[in-house]
């Protein structure tokens, strides 16, 4: 069932509809930093495009847009992933990969392409879920962790399998034009937004990676040891990247037991 926005999961544990932030009381149609409580933490975007993390930054700051519950008018620019999908977008069928996306017109560097979008839910339904799949199904579920200030974990499950939108038919790549951003509009509850990484043509498959390593360090050497153990339940990457890892991603912490 096709749904361009997040919904609750069956277990009910998190609902993404919820409004829980206030608004800023901006009295104008552009929503300026030293004014608008949203931009608390800096400009998110400069015509449309998401503007790049400083050079100094050794994490990504957070991104917050303007909400329902805002003064300020639907055209405020602090307003972008949650107008959702604008660009021409085909699903379309891969040689080796099932089904997949590109883009049918031309993608500027940092601009918004689709959200990832599903259901979204408690652990312990994320983990009943990944743990009911057999090795011939596809899995649609994942799972987001953000590092927190005070070094706590954040993680949000989405699984879009049996409601979702285009982001589902989304492929791997180990070399991706897409990367992956946690944006929240209304309450803590995230949006998983995808954006260009560079400047993508008409005609090109979209990707990103199922990591989320995208510009960040290198697997470190514990953690690769562990999906060599894992790979006899991993499944193969056919992104065709010279880098190509030759596996997908693999996070085992759902399969875990106490």
């Amino acid at each position: 069932q096709y749904s361009p926005d997040n919904v609750a999961g069956a277990d009910g544990d998190i609902d993404p509809t919820e409004i829980t932030f206030p608004g800023c009381a901006c009295l104008t149609s552009s929503c300026e930093v030293h004014c608008c409580s949203c931009l608390a933490r800096g400009e998110n975007y400069n015509n449309l495009c998401l503007r790049p993390a400083e050079r100094e930054e050794e994490y990504s700051k957070p991104v917050f847009e303007c909400n329902s519950m805002c003064q300020c008018g639907e055209s405020c620019p602090n307003r972008v992933v949650q107008r959702g999908l604008q660009l021409r977008l085909e699903v379309f069928k891969t040689e080796k990969k099932g089904w997949g996306v590109r883009t049918l017109e031309p993608v500027a560097k940092g601009r918004f392409v689709c959200e990832y979008a599903g259901e979204v839910l408690g652990f312990d339904e994320a983990k009943r879920r990944i743990q009911a799949q057999t090795s011939k199904d596809s899995n649609y579920i994942i799972a987001v962790r953000e590092h927190l200030h005070g070094g706590g974990i954040m993680e949000t499950f989405v699984d879009p399998t049996s409601m979702g939108n285009v982001g589902r038919f989304l492929n791997h790549s180990c070399e991706p034009n897409l990367f992956m951003v946690p944006v929240r509009v209304d309450s803590m509850v995230p949006r998983l937004a995808l954006f260009a990484a560079t400047d993508i043509s008409a005609g090109e498959e979209l990707s990103y990676d199922y990591s989320g390593r995208f510009h960040n360090s290198p697997i470190p050497h514990n953690e690769q040891k562990s999906l060599e153990e894992d790979n006899r339940l991993r499944k193969p990457c056919y992104c065709g990247a010279s880098s190509c890892t030759s596996f997908l991603p693999w996070d085992s912490s759902l399969f875990a037991t106490p």
